[in-house]
């Protein structure tokens, strides 16, 4: 093996981790019910973009702690509510989302992520829209 190679992997294995790509990115929700006569459209920031994986052919012959699935998510978070316009008296108005303060790359955690993506799912409104700004 050339000592550039050897370099160059030694690099990778060290610095992975800070070469990853994961940080709150901007996104628009699109929060509708059925009673209420108005689609919200929510700005608010999620987690995205590249984490390094680490992952191998030989699964059965290394240990599980050598492989690894890293996606991006949060590490810190906070809930805001939003009040969807023209909701009738009986109809609760409120919506509650996640704004993402900082990510990391880490197991995705199902307790407040939804760790599969649907590619048939779609975010847009099918009502008249109000924009959320907070």
């Amino acid at each position: 093996m050339s000592p550039f190679f050897v370099m160059s992997l030694i690099f990778g294995l060290i610095f992975g981790q800070a070469a990853s790509l994961c940080a709150p990115s901007e996104y628009t929700i699109h929060v509708e019910k059925r009673e209420c006569a108005y689609c919200l459209a929510i700005n608010t920031t999620i987690c995205a973009g590249f984490c390094m994986t680490r992952d191998s052919n030989g699964k059965k012959l290394l240990l599980k702690s050598a492989l690894s699935q890293n996606v991006c998510t949060y590490k810190e978070m906070l809930y805001r509510t939003a009040l969807i316009p023209g909701c009738p008296l009986h109809t609760i108005p409120y919506y509650s989302y996640p704004v993402a303060v900082s990510c990391k790359c880490g197991k995705c955690n199902t307790d407040y992520s939804d760790c599969v993506h649907e590619r048939v799912r779609t975010n847009y409104c099918t009502k008249p829209q109000k924009l959320c700004n907070l």
